[in-house]
């Protein structure tokens, strides 16, 4: 073995344990991240989210492990593991259906702390008082291609999320996060408060 090719193997060697460790790193904030955000008890925050093809909203989230409760000036979302009722109040309908981890982010921008945990690769970047972490799907037909995440060297909480469906990126932002006591009634969609509204069915 020549001289020139060993040292190019000992450097591919050394790129490949930077990446493992950088991935390694990169877990262990997503799992400290998760930890905070996915509290059994639940929390709350709010967000704003703007996107080419779904332009600019604002709202509140409430959230408890993987169900959502999402409140913008158009509608109120319920997810509560398997079902998402999305009242629309201009049209007083409810449409109900079993939505797509990209639909689930862009109402609950938290989904993260449980999509990280299988089929994506990882990294990292340190940047002042926060972490920034990439994402990228390991299959090109996942639904949520690539995500951007800031999060809080400290506090541990994400204030940025980007997230890349197709060729459209979504911006998202979140302030005022808070852990709280949530029931799971409120992530369940009731129609005895809605008596007048239209239920449509698109599962």
């Amino acid at each position: 073995m020549t001289k020139k090719l060993s040292i190019c193997l000992l450097l591919m060697m050394a790129g490949l344990t930077s990446g493992a460790q950088n991935a390694t790193l990169a877990r262990k904030v997503l799992d400290k991240t998760a930890a905070v955000v996915g509290s059994k008890n639940g929390a709350s925050a709010d967000f704003s989210l703007t996107s080419k093809k779904y332009g600019s909203v604002t709202g509140a989230i409430a959230i408890k492990g993987n169900m959502f409760h999402a409140t913008t000036p158009e509608a109120i979302v319920w997810y509560n593991g398997k079902t998402q009722w999305s009242y629309m109040k201009k049209t007083n309908e409810v449409n109900v259906n079993h939505p797509t981890e990209a639909q689930q982010m862009r109402m609950n921008p938290y989904k993260f702390i449980t999509l990280y945990k299988t089929g994506y690769n990882m990294g990292i970047t340190d940047k002042g008082s926060n972490y920034w972490i990439h994402l990228t799907a390991q299959n090109k037909s996942a639904t949520v291609q690539e995500l951007y995440i800031r999060i809080g060297k400290k506090s541990y909480r994400p204030s940025q999320i980007r997230m890349r469906q197709g060729s459209d990126w979504t911006d998202i932002n979140i302030s005022n996060f808070k852990a709280k006591r949530l029931p799971n009634s409120l992530f369940t969609f009731n129609a005895k408060d809605y008596p007048t509204a239209e239920v449509i069915d698109l599962r």
